[in-house]
Protein backbone atom coordinates (compact mmCIF):
# COMPACT_ATOMS: atom_id res chain seq x y z
CA UNK A 1 0.00 0.00 0.00
CA UNK A 2 1.62 3.66 -0.62
CA UNK A 3 2.43 5.48 2.15
CA UNK A 4 -0.02 8.48 1.45
CA UNK A 5 -2.98 5.45 1.50
CA UNK A 6 -1.49 3.96 4.49
CA UNK A 7 -1.25 6.96 6.46
CA UNK A 8 -4.86 8.31 5.46
CA UNK A 9 -6.15 4.85 6.41
CA UNK A 10 -4.48 4.80 10.07
CA UNK A 11 -5.87 7.90 10.91
CA UNK A 12 -9.28 7.18 9.65
CA UNK A 13 -9.33 3.51 11.32
CA UNK A 14 -7.24 3.62 14.32
CA UNK A 15 -8.05 6.86 15.99
CA UNK A 16 -10.26 9.87 16.49
CA UNK A 17 -9.59 13.60 17.74
CA UNK A 18 -11.37 12.93 20.83
CA UNK A 19 -8.97 9.90 21.53
CA UNK A 20 -6.18 12.50 22.10
CA UNK A 21 -5.63 15.31 24.57
CA UNK A 22 -5.07 19.16 22.42
CA UNK A 23 -1.26 18.85 21.80
CA UNK A 24 -0.08 15.65 22.31
CA UNK A 25 1.25 13.16 20.31
CA UNK A 26 1.56 9.57 19.87
CA UNK A 27 4.45 8.21 18.13
CA UNK A 28 5.35 4.90 16.70
CA UNK A 29 9.11 4.36 16.37
CA UNK A 30 10.71 1.94 14.17
CA UNK A 31 13.94 -0.16 14.54
CA UNK A 32 17.13 1.70 12.45
CA UNK A 33 20.23 -0.20 11.58
CA UNK A 34 22.15 3.07 10.53
CA UNK A 35 24.97 4.23 13.52
CA UNK A 36 24.80 7.63 11.62
CA UNK A 37 21.37 8.25 13.41
CA UNK A 38 22.82 7.37 16.89
CA UNK A 39 26.12 9.07 16.21
CA UNK A 40 27.11 11.58 18.55
CA UNK A 41 28.03 13.61 15.96
CA UNK A 42 26.89 17.00 15.32
CA UNK A 43 25.74 16.23 11.88
CA UNK A 44 23.79 13.43 11.95
CA UNK A 45 21.65 11.43 8.86
CA UNK A 46 17.93 13.17 9.02
CA UNK A 47 16.36 10.85 6.38
CA UNK A 48 17.67 7.55 8.91
CA UNK A 49 14.73 6.13 10.54
CA UNK A 50 11.06 5.70 10.58
CA UNK A 51 8.12 6.76 12.80
CA UNK A 52 4.44 7.10 12.34
CA UNK A 53 3.32 10.42 14.33
CA UNK A 54 -0.28 10.74 15.25
CA UNK A 55 -0.83 13.93 16.97
CA UNK A 56 -3.71 16.04 18.33
CA UNK A 57 -3.42 20.39 17.29
CA UNK A 58 -5.97 22.70 18.59
CA UNK A 59 -7.03 25.27 16.22
CA UNK A 60 -9.18 28.24 16.42
CA UNK A 61 -11.32 27.99 13.13
CA UNK A 62 -13.14 30.99 11.64
CA UNK A 63 -16.20 30.61 9.70
CA UNK A 64 -16.46 29.55 5.71
CA UNK A 65 -13.62 28.80 3.29
CA UNK A 66 -10.22 29.93 4.52
CA UNK A 67 -6.82 29.10 4.95
CA UNK A 68 -4.95 27.67 8.24
CA UNK A 69 -1.26 26.94 8.97
CA UNK A 70 -0.23 24.30 11.40
CA UNK A 71 3.34 24.73 11.61
CA UNK A 72 6.55 23.21 14.14
CA UNK A 73 6.06 19.30 12.16
CA UNK A 74 9.71 17.53 11.78
CA UNK A 75 11.78 18.63 9.24
CA UNK A 76 12.11 15.02 7.63
CA UNK A 77 8.04 15.06 7.23
CA UNK A 78 7.26 12.70 4.76
CA UNK A 79 4.95 15.14 2.61
CA UNK A 80 3.11 12.20 0.65
CA UNK A 81 1.80 10.89 3.74
CA UNK A 82 0.37 12.90 5.74
CA UNK A 83 -3.85 13.10 7.04
CA UNK A 84 -6.09 15.45 8.47
CA UNK A 85 -8.89 14.47 10.63
CA UNK A 86 -11.80 16.73 12.43
CA UNK A 87 -14.51 14.63 14.26
CA UNK A 88 -17.72 14.08 12.20
CA UNK A 89 -19.73 16.83 14.29
CA UNK A 90 -17.05 19.47 13.95
CA UNK A 91 -19.08 21.27 10.92
CA UNK A 92 -15.41 21.43 9.23
CA UNK A 93 -14.49 19.95 5.87
CA UNK A 94 -10.74 20.14 4.61
CA UNK A 95 -11.01 21.06 0.88
CA UNK A 96 -7.15 21.18 0.43
CA UNK A 97 -4.19 20.55 1.64
CA UNK A 98 -0.30 21.95 0.93
CA UNK A 99 3.26 21.38 3.10
CA UNK A 100 5.72 23.86 3.34
CA UNK A 101 8.82 22.06 3.93
CA UNK A 102 11.42 22.80 6.03
CA UNK A 103 13.38 26.07 4.64
CA UNK A 104 15.97 27.04 7.58
CA UNK A 105 18.66 28.05 4.11
CA UNK A 106 19.57 30.82 2.67
CA UNK A 107 18.02 29.35 -1.09
CA UNK A 108 15.34 27.85 1.31
CA UNK A 109 14.23 31.39 2.57
CA UNK A 110 14.22 33.28 -0.76
CA UNK A 111 12.04 30.41 -2.09
CA UNK A 112 9.82 30.50 0.75
CA UNK A 113 9.29 34.35 0.70
CA UNK A 114 8.44 33.96 -3.22
CA UNK A 115 4.99 35.95 -3.24
CA UNK A 116 5.58 37.88 -0.18
CA UNK A 117 6.34 41.60 0.74
CA UNK A 118 10.24 42.33 1.11
CA UNK A 119 12.77 44.60 1.45
CA UNK A 120 15.88 43.97 -0.58
CA UNK A 121 19.06 46.40 0.61
CA UNK A 122 21.33 47.36 -1.80
CA UNK A 123 23.99 49.22 -0.29
CA UNK A 124 26.85 48.46 2.03
CA UNK A 125 24.74 49.53 4.60
CA UNK A 126 20.97 48.18 5.27
CA UNK A 127 19.69 51.06 5.87
CA UNK A 128 21.08 52.73 2.83
CA UNK A 129 18.98 52.09 -0.42
CA UNK A 130 16.49 49.57 0.35
CA UNK A 131 13.99 48.63 -2.32
CA UNK A 132 10.12 47.26 -1.28
CA UNK A 133 8.02 45.26 -2.90
CA UNK A 134 6.96 41.28 -3.73
CA UNK A 135 9.34 38.96 -4.48
CA UNK A 136 8.89 37.44 -7.64
CA UNK A 137 11.88 35.09 -8.40
CA UNK A 138 15.16 34.33 -6.38
CA UNK A 139 18.19 32.41 -7.59
CA UNK A 140 22.20 32.40 -7.34
CA UNK A 141 22.22 35.13 -9.46
CA UNK A 142 19.98 37.35 -7.57
CA UNK A 143 16.35 38.47 -6.64
CA UNK A 144 13.42 39.41 -9.16
CA UNK A 145 10.92 42.06 -6.94
CA UNK A 146 8.00 44.13 -8.51
CA UNK A 147 7.61 47.14 -6.83
CA UNK A 148 4.32 49.12 -5.58
CA UNK A 149 4.78 51.15 -9.17
CA UNK A 150 4.57 47.87 -11.36
CA UNK A 151 7.93 47.50 -12.12
CA UNK A 152 9.94 44.50 -12.44
CA UNK A 153 13.45 44.88 -10.57
CA UNK A 154 16.63 42.45 -11.12
CA UNK A 155 18.71 42.98 -8.50
CA UNK A 156 22.04 41.25 -8.59
CA UNK A 157 24.75 42.61 -5.78
CA UNK A 158 22.12 43.42 -2.36
CA UNK A 159 23.54 43.60 0.79
CA UNK A 160 20.54 42.01 2.57
CA UNK A 161 17.13 40.84 2.36
CA UNK A 162 14.01 41.32 5.10
CA UNK A 163 11.89 38.69 4.92
CA UNK A 164 8.62 38.53 6.83
CA UNK A 165 8.45 36.95 10.79
CA UNK A 166 6.86 33.31 9.58
CA UNK A 167 8.83 33.15 6.13
CA UNK A 168 11.84 31.32 7.44
CA UNK A 169 11.28 27.89 9.39
CA UNK A 170 13.42 24.87 10.83
CA UNK A 171 10.50 22.61 10.53
CA UNK A 172 7.67 21.73 7.77
CA UNK A 173 4.29 23.51 8.03
CA UNK A 174 0.95 22.54 6.65
CA UNK A 175 -1.29 24.65 4.40
CA UNK A 176 -5.17 23.64 5.25
CA UNK A 177 -8.10 24.73 3.12
CA UNK A 178 -10.95 24.48 5.26
CA UNK A 179 -14.48 25.18 5.17
CA UNK A 180 -15.74 25.34 8.90
CA UNK A 181 -19.98 26.01 9.50
CA UNK A 182 -18.99 28.21 12.50
CA UNK A 183 -16.34 30.26 14.09
CA UNK A 184 -14.48 28.26 17.02
CA UNK A 185 -11.33 25.96 18.13
CA UNK A 186 -11.43 22.44 17.02
CA UNK A 187 -9.44 19.67 17.67
CA UNK A 188 -7.96 17.99 14.32
CA UNK A 189 -5.59 14.46 14.55
CA UNK A 190 -2.67 14.73 11.99
CA UNK A 191 -1.45 11.28 11.04
CA UNK A 192 2.16 11.25 9.38
CA UNK A 193 5.25 9.57 8.87
CA UNK A 194 8.83 11.12 9.34
CA UNK A 195 12.35 9.78 9.22
CA UNK A 196 14.99 11.27 11.36
CA UNK A 197 13.37 9.35 14.18
CA UNK A 198 14.61 5.44 14.97
CA UNK A 199 15.65 2.95 17.48
CA UNK A 200 17.47 0.16 18.17
CA UNK A 201 18.53 -2.38 21.34
CA UNK A 202 21.66 -1.16 23.76
CA UNK A 203 22.37 -4.22 25.58
CA UNK A 204 25.60 -4.05 28.56
CA UNK A 205 26.84 -6.84 29.50
CA UNK A 206 29.09 -7.21 32.53
CA UNK A 207 31.05 -10.14 33.12
CA UNK A 208 31.80 -11.31 36.00
CA UNK A 209 35.27 -12.55 37.48
CA UNK A 210 36.62 -15.72 38.13
CA UNK A 211 35.94 -18.99 36.78
CA UNK A 212 33.37 -19.87 34.59
CA UNK A 213 30.88 -16.89 32.92
CA UNK A 214 28.16 -15.30 34.51
CA UNK A 215 27.00 -11.79 33.67
CA UNK A 216 25.05 -9.00 34.68
CA UNK A 217 22.52 -8.16 31.40
CA UNK A 218 20.90 -4.73 30.89
CA UNK A 219 19.04 -4.78 28.01
CA UNK A 220 17.72 -0.72 27.17
CA UNK A 221 16.22 1.04 24.37
CA UNK A 222 17.87 3.74 22.37
CA UNK A 223 16.06 6.14 20.77
CA UNK A 224 17.49 8.98 18.76
CA UNK A 225 15.17 12.14 17.45
CA UNK A 226 17.04 13.91 14.64
CA UNK A 227 13.58 14.93 13.55
CA UNK A 228 14.07 18.51 13.69
CA UNK A 229 11.84 19.24 16.21
CA UNK A 230 10.56 18.15 19.87
CA UNK A 231 8.55 15.63 20.98
CA UNK A 232 7.27 16.47 24.35
CA UNK A 233 5.29 14.06 26.90
CA UNK A 234 4.42 11.98 23.98
CA UNK A 235 3.11 8.06 23.98
CA UNK A 236 5.87 6.10 22.91
CA UNK A 237 5.79 2.73 21.08
CA UNK A 238 8.52 0.86 19.91
CA UNK A 239 8.33 -2.02 16.75
CA UNK A 240 11.40 -4.47 16.68
CA UNK A 241 11.61 -6.43 13.13
CA UNK A 242 12.30 -5.65 9.79
CA UNK A 243 8.94 -4.24 7.93
CA UNK A 244 9.40 -2.68 4.40
CA UNK A 245 9.69 1.14 4.91
CA UNK A 246 10.27 3.92 2.47
CA UNK A 247 13.26 5.08 1.84
CA UNK A 248 14.02 8.60 0.42
CA UNK A 249 18.20 8.65 0.96
CA UNK A 250 19.80 10.74 2.94
CA UNK A 251 19.71 14.13 4.00
CA UNK A 252 22.04 16.53 6.35
CA UNK A 253 21.04 19.04 8.95
CA UNK A 254 23.58 21.01 10.08
CA UNK A 255 22.14 22.78 12.89
CA UNK A 256 21.40 19.29 15.11
CA UNK A 257 23.40 19.42 18.67
CA UNK A 258 23.10 15.33 19.80
CA UNK A 259 24.06 15.09 23.50
CA UNK A 260 23.08 11.07 24.96
CA UNK A 261 20.44 11.56 27.93
CA UNK A 262 19.59 8.74 29.93
CA UNK A 263 16.03 8.73 30.67
CA UNK A 264 14.74 8.03 34.57
CA UNK A 265 14.26 4.76 36.23
CA UNK A 266 10.94 3.65 35.12
CA UNK A 267 8.34 0.89 35.22
CA UNK A 268 9.18 -1.74 31.90
CA UNK A 269 7.83 -1.12 28.77
CA UNK A 270 4.76 -3.40 27.54
CA UNK A 271 5.76 -6.44 25.08
CA UNK A 272 3.23 -7.21 22.43
CA UNK A 273 2.89 -8.92 19.08
CA UNK A 274 2.44 -6.71 16.21
CA UNK A 275 1.68 -8.55 12.77
CA UNK A 276 4.81 -10.25 12.44
CA UNK A 277 6.64 -7.58 14.26
CA UNK A 278 6.83 -7.29 18.30
CA UNK A 279 5.68 -3.50 19.71
CA UNK A 280 7.05 -2.29 23.20
CA UNK A 281 4.78 0.61 24.56
CA UNK A 282 7.22 2.37 26.81
CA UNK A 283 5.01 3.57 30.26
CA UNK A 284 4.25 7.02 30.60
CA UNK A 285 4.47 10.13 28.76
CA UNK A 286 8.30 10.12 27.13
CA UNK A 287 10.24 13.45 26.20
CA UNK A 288 12.07 13.27 23.02
CA UNK A 289 13.64 16.60 22.35
CA UNK A 290 15.28 17.01 19.00
CA UNK A 291 19.04 16.27 18.57
CA UNK A 292 19.08 13.67 21.46
CA UNK A 293 19.42 10.25 22.31
CA UNK A 294 17.54 8.81 24.98
CA UNK A 295 18.20 5.71 27.09
CA UNK A 296 14.83 3.87 28.05
CA UNK A 297 14.60 -0.14 29.92
CA UNK A 298 13.11 -2.66 28.05
CA UNK A 299 13.97 -5.62 29.96
CA UNK A 300 14.34 -5.77 34.17
CA UNK A 301 18.51 -6.29 34.46
CA UNK A 302 19.71 -10.26 35.37
CA UNK A 303 22.27 -12.23 36.24
CA UNK A 304 22.76 -15.26 33.08
CA UNK A 305 25.26 -17.91 32.47
CA UNK A 306 26.71 -17.39 29.20
CA UNK A 307 30.27 -18.87 27.62
CA UNK A 308 33.66 -17.66 26.24
CA UNK A 309 34.31 -19.27 22.84
CA UNK A 310 37.22 -19.07 20.45
CA UNK A 311 36.52 -20.00 17.08
CA UNK A 312 38.81 -20.01 14.31
CA UNK A 313 37.12 -21.00 10.82
CA UNK A 314 38.11 -21.39 7.33
CA UNK A 315 36.25 -21.52 4.25
CA UNK A 316 32.36 -21.32 3.40
CA UNK A 317 29.49 -23.70 2.56
CA UNK A 318 29.84 -23.86 -0.88
CA UNK A 319 29.16 -27.03 -3.13
CA UNK A 320 30.59 -26.64 -6.81
CA UNK A 321 28.08 -28.84 -9.56
CA UNK A 322 30.51 -31.74 -9.70
CA UNK A 323 33.22 -33.23 -7.45
CA UNK A 324 36.16 -30.66 -7.35
CA UNK A 325 38.89 -33.15 -7.87
CA UNK A 326 41.93 -30.38 -8.85
CA UNK A 327 45.00 -29.72 -6.81
CA UNK A 328 44.71 -25.99 -6.43
CA UNK A 329 47.25 -26.07 -3.62
CA UNK A 330 46.61 -26.34 0.07
CA UNK A 331 44.46 -23.80 1.87
CA UNK A 332 46.90 -22.93 4.55
CA UNK A 333 47.63 -19.59 7.06
CA UNK A 334 50.34 -19.20 9.44
CA UNK A 335 49.56 -17.20 12.74
CA UNK A 336 46.15 -16.61 11.95
CA UNK A 337 43.95 -14.59 15.05
CA UNK A 338 41.30 -16.42 16.81
CA UNK A 339 37.87 -14.30 17.16
CA UNK A 340 36.33 -14.07 20.74
CA UNK A 341 33.19 -14.39 21.30
CA UNK A 342 30.47 -14.60 24.20
CA UNK A 343 27.10 -16.73 23.53
CA UNK A 344 23.89 -16.99 25.81
CA UNK A 345 20.59 -18.14 25.54
CA UNK A 346 18.13 -15.10 25.15
CA UNK A 347 16.17 -14.87 28.31
CA UNK A 348 13.10 -12.71 26.43
CA UNK A 349 12.77 -11.55 22.77
CA UNK A 350 15.68 -9.59 22.00
CA UNK A 351 15.04 -6.74 18.76
CA UNK A 352 17.99 -5.99 17.24
CA UNK A 353 20.97 -3.45 18.54
CA UNK A 354 24.44 -3.52 19.66
CA UNK A 355 25.81 -5.40 22.76
CA UNK A 356 28.81 -3.92 25.02
CA UNK A 357 30.78 -6.42 27.02
CA UNK A 358 32.71 -5.29 30.27
CA UNK A 359 34.53 -6.56 32.58
CA UNK A 360 36.66 -4.82 36.01
CA UNK A 361 39.95 -4.37 35.63
CA UNK A 362 42.94 -4.89 37.93
CA UNK A 363 41.82 -1.62 39.73
CA UNK A 364 38.07 -2.18 39.55
CA UNK A 365 37.37 0.08 37.21
CA UNK A 366 34.92 -1.36 33.79
CA UNK A 367 36.73 -1.85 30.96
CA UNK A 368 35.66 -2.56 28.04
CA UNK A 369 35.93 -5.89 25.89
CA UNK A 370 34.44 -5.43 23.00
CA UNK A 371 31.21 -5.34 20.98
CA UNK A 372 29.22 -6.27 18.51
CA UNK A 373 25.98 -6.80 16.74
CA UNK A 374 22.62 -8.55 18.21
CA UNK A 375 19.85 -9.67 15.36
CA UNK A 376 16.77 -10.05 16.10
CA UNK A 377 16.42 -13.03 18.71
CA UNK A 378 13.32 -15.31 20.05
CA UNK A 379 13.31 -16.21 23.02
CA UNK A 380 15.17 -18.66 24.37
CA UNK A 381 17.32 -19.09 20.87
CA UNK A 382 21.27 -18.68 21.17
CA UNK A 383 23.19 -15.31 20.87
CA UNK A 384 26.99 -15.00 19.50
CA UNK A 385 28.66 -11.95 19.66
CA UNK A 386 32.13 -11.46 18.40
CA UNK A 387 33.69 -8.97 20.45
CA UNK A 388 37.36 -8.88 18.39
CA UNK A 389 40.29 -11.09 18.36
CA UNK A 390 41.80 -12.83 21.25
CA UNK A 391 45.56 -10.94 21.62
CA UNK A 392 47.16 -14.71 22.98
CA UNK A 393 45.91 -17.34 20.68
CA UNK A 394 46.98 -17.87 17.29
CA UNK A 395 45.98 -20.57 14.54
CA UNK A 396 47.98 -22.49 11.52
CA UNK A 397 46.49 -24.97 9.13
CA UNK A 398 48.90 -27.24 6.96
CA UNK A 399 47.57 -29.48 3.98
CA UNK A 400 49.64 -32.16 4.59
CA UNK A 401 48.19 -35.03 2.28
CA UNK A 402 45.48 -34.50 -0.67
CA UNK A 403 44.91 -38.18 -3.07
CA UNK A 404 42.13 -38.80 -6.31
CA UNK A 405 40.95 -42.10 -7.32
CA UNK A 406 39.18 -41.12 -10.56
CA UNK A 407 38.59 -44.32 -10.91
CA UNK A 408 37.01 -45.68 -7.57
CA UNK A 409 35.34 -41.71 -7.49
CA UNK A 410 37.04 -41.19 -4.19
CA UNK A 411 38.65 -38.69 -2.97
CA UNK A 412 40.82 -37.66 0.01
CA UNK A 413 42.48 -34.75 2.04
CA UNK A 414 44.05 -34.51 5.48
CA UNK A 415 44.74 -31.27 7.56
CA UNK A 416 46.86 -30.37 10.59
CA UNK A 417 45.99 -27.22 12.50
CA UNK A 418 47.91 -26.17 15.18
CA UNK A 419 47.19 -23.75 18.11
CA UNK A 420 49.36 -21.72 20.31
CA UNK A 421 48.13 -19.94 23.58
CA UNK A 422 50.58 -17.48 24.88
CA UNK A 423 48.22 -16.50 28.13
CA UNK A 424 48.05 -17.60 31.41
CA UNK A 425 44.63 -19.68 31.13
CA UNK A 426 43.76 -22.51 29.30
CA UNK A 427 41.53 -22.25 26.56
CA UNK A 428 39.30 -24.37 24.00
CA UNK A 429 39.32 -23.13 20.49
CA UNK A 430 36.31 -24.09 18.42
CA UNK A 431 38.05 -24.96 15.11
CA UNK A 432 35.30 -24.89 12.51
CA UNK A 433 36.06 -26.03 8.86
CA UNK A 434 34.14 -26.83 5.85
CA UNK A 435 34.88 -29.50 3.79
CA UNK A 436 33.26 -28.58 -0.03
CA UNK A 437 35.22 -30.46 -2.53
CA UNK A 438 31.63 -32.05 -2.87
CA UNK A 439 28.38 -32.88 -1.01
CA UNK A 440 28.93 -36.81 0.13
CA UNK A 441 31.84 -36.72 3.10
CA UNK A 442 32.92 -38.30 5.83
CA UNK A 443 35.85 -38.14 8.80
CA UNK A 444 37.69 -41.23 8.07
CA UNK A 445 40.55 -40.15 11.06
CA UNK A 446 40.72 -37.39 13.34
CA UNK A 447 43.11 -37.27 16.44
CA UNK A 448 40.26 -35.12 18.19
CA UNK A 449 36.32 -36.85 18.07
CA UNK A 450 34.79 -33.72 16.11
CA UNK A 451 32.10 -31.65 18.42
CA UNK A 452 29.71 -30.81 15.77
CA UNK A 453 29.47 -32.84 11.92
CA UNK A 454 26.58 -31.64 9.51
CA UNK A 455 26.32 -31.64 5.60
CA UNK A 456 28.23 -27.78 5.75
CA UNK A 457 30.00 -27.84 8.86
CA UNK A 458 33.05 -30.21 10.77
CA UNK A 459 33.89 -28.45 14.00
CA UNK A 460 36.09 -29.88 16.81
CA UNK A 461 36.75 -28.83 20.44
CA UNK A 462 40.25 -28.18 21.03
CA UNK A 463 42.21 -28.15 24.53
CA UNK A 464 44.81 -25.27 24.42
CA UNK A 465 47.14 -25.47 27.63
CA UNK A 466 47.77 -21.91 28.96
CA UNK A 467 51.14 -21.34 27.73
CA UNK A 468 51.37 -23.92 25.25
CA UNK A 469 49.91 -25.65 21.86
CA UNK A 470 47.84 -28.10 20.85
CA UNK A 471 47.63 -29.99 17.23
CA UNK A 472 44.45 -31.55 15.42
CA UNK A 473 44.70 -33.81 12.23
CA UNK A 474 41.74 -35.19 10.41
CA UNK A 475 41.25 -36.81 7.19
CA UNK A 476 38.20 -36.25 5.04
CA UNK A 477 37.28 -38.78 2.14
CA UNK A 478 34.56 -37.52 -0.95
CA UNK A 479 32.70 -40.27 -2.66
CA UNK A 480 30.91 -39.83 -5.63
CA UNK A 481 28.93 -41.75 -8.22
CA UNK A 482 29.70 -41.75 -12.34
CA UNK A 483 26.61 -39.27 -12.90
CA UNK A 484 27.92 -36.96 -10.71
CA UNK A 485 30.83 -36.24 -12.28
Amino acid sequence: MPRRLLCAALAATLATPAAFAANSASLTIYAADNDALFSGSSQGTQDAGHALVHEQRALSLAPGDHQVRIGGLPATLDPEAIAVLFSSGSGVRVLGQRVVLANASTGGALDGAIGSQVEVHVGGNAGIGGLTGELIGASENGVLLRTSDGKVHLVHDYASVTLPADAVSSGSSLLLDVDAKAAGNRNALLTYTTSGLGWRAAYAATLANGNGCSMQFKPEASIANRSGRDYDSANVKLIAGQPNLGNRGVRMYNSLQVTAQMAKAAPMPEEASLGDYRSFTLPGAVSLPNGTMTLAPLYPARTLSCQREYVIEDGGAFYPPHPNTNDYGAQDYQDRPIASTLAFTAPDNLPAGTLRAWTADRDGAPALLGEGGVADTPKGQRVSVQLGQSFDLRASRERTAFHVDARGNTMSESYKITLTNGGDAARTVTVREHPNRWREWSVTSSSIKPSKQTPQVLEFGVPVPANGRATLTYTVKYTWTAKDT
